[in-house]
């Protein structure tokens, strides 16, 4: 059996940690499922991140551990003569980018730790090779340094919730899922369902800085009867609005994984997105368009609507790839690119006969 400690100063709510504290603690359960031992460090709600990560250096020496994984920057002054993993949800550097104002400047800020965070580890894990080419070229290491290995979903508990979620009458429903962001392009969406001429709906989960904003739009495009933003939901409300989802949209300009698109290929949902990023390695089956064209996603959109059968057939497409991602395949991925044996396997090999 292997130890391994966790180190994230995400936190655990769904409106400041939103889908990296998810993924870490879907990760930590598979790993354990797996007959390992996994201990989370984090970050106390009163301690800033950066007094964490200093606080916790000392934490760490008194540890025994086969491996301390790092998420994003936390771990970054990890003690010397440790197994260190840099394990990097999202590249901060390349979010910056796709930001303005005060998030802009954080996040450049907190890219600076991650930078040197990625450059003290024994080894780096990206969630995509997109992701892990902007590692190397942003923080200037070796490709060669970095495993990829996807987000991952607990298909079990989704398929579980899904089944016990109310269904409801009514139009059909757009549903898209993020934090309010420029870099989301829920702006995008907004102009886009402006353009779709049937009686849909649009349904808006999640909350940032760009709210109020966006609320402001959707009154100027007409729009405002037709959209309706629920902010952060409990996981239960989460699930029923993706049950009674007739499409699933992010029009996104940057993202280095999206757990939201394996959310909605669990809930069968034809998927409408964007061509970049990485995107295309998550929506395979998918209608994907251009970064800003709101001409396309309206097209794209009305298309959906207008072709039950497409909608089957891509939400069945979806639903069969999210298979890939469940959290025991991506679990023994992980412990493959760390460079630990798979202990648990023959434990759970033999509790499964």
């Amino acid at each position: 059996m292997a130890r391994l400690i966790f180190v994230t100063g995400t936190s655990s709510t769904v409106a400041e940690g939103s889908g990296t504290w998810v993924g870490i603690s879907v990760l930590r359960d598979a790993i354990v499922a797996l007959g390992h031992e996994v201990v989370i460090l984090s970050r106390p709600p009163t301690v800033s991140r950066l007094g964490f990560n200093i606080r916790i250096r000392k934490e760490l020496r008194l540890l025994h551990a086969d491996a301390v994984i790092g998420f994003d920057l936390d771990g970054v002054f990890a003690p010397r003569g440790l197994r260190h993993i840099a394990a990097i949800k999202g590249v901060l550097a390349d979010e910056a980018k796709h930001e303005r104002g005060v998030s802009r400047i954080a996040l450049a800020v907190q890219a600076r730790l991650e930078w040197l965070h990625v450059r003290r580890a024994d080894r780096v894990i990206a969630t995509s090779a997109y992701s892990a080419d902007r590692i190397a070229k942003f923080y200037g290491i070796d490709r060669a340094k970095i495993a990829v290995v996807p987000e991952l979903i607990d298909l079990d508990a989704w398929r579980r919730a899904l089944a016990d979620a109310p269904r409801e009458e009514g139009p059909p429903r757009i549903l898209t899922v993020a934090h309010l962001y420029p870099r989301k392009g829920v702006d995008t969406l907004l102009r886009a369902f402006a353009e779709v001429s049937s009686n849909a709906i649009l349904r808006i989960v999640g909350d940032g800085p760009q709210r109020i904003h966006l609320e402001h739009l959707a009154h100027n495009l007409g729009i405002a009867d037709r959209v309706t933003f629920l902010g952060h939901l409990p996981f239960a409300d989460l699930v029923a609005e993706y049950r009674n989802a007739t499409i699933f949209a992010l029009p996104t300009e940057q993202e280095g994984f999206g757990i939201v698109f394996l959310e909605a290929m669990a809930s069968s949902l034809p998927i409408v997105a964007t061509r970049v990023a990485a995107v295309p390695e998550v929506v395979d089956d998918g209608l994907l368009v251009d970064a800003g064209d709101e001409n396309a996603l309206a097209e794209s959109i009305e298309r959906l609507l207008g072709d039950t059968a497409l909608r089957e057939r891509l939400g069945n497409k979806g639903r069969t790839r999210v298979n890939q991602f469940a959290a025991p395949v991506v679990a023994r991925q992980f412990l493959a690119a760390i460079g630990l044996p798979y202990v648990g396997l023959v434990a759970l090999a033999i509790g499964s006969r």
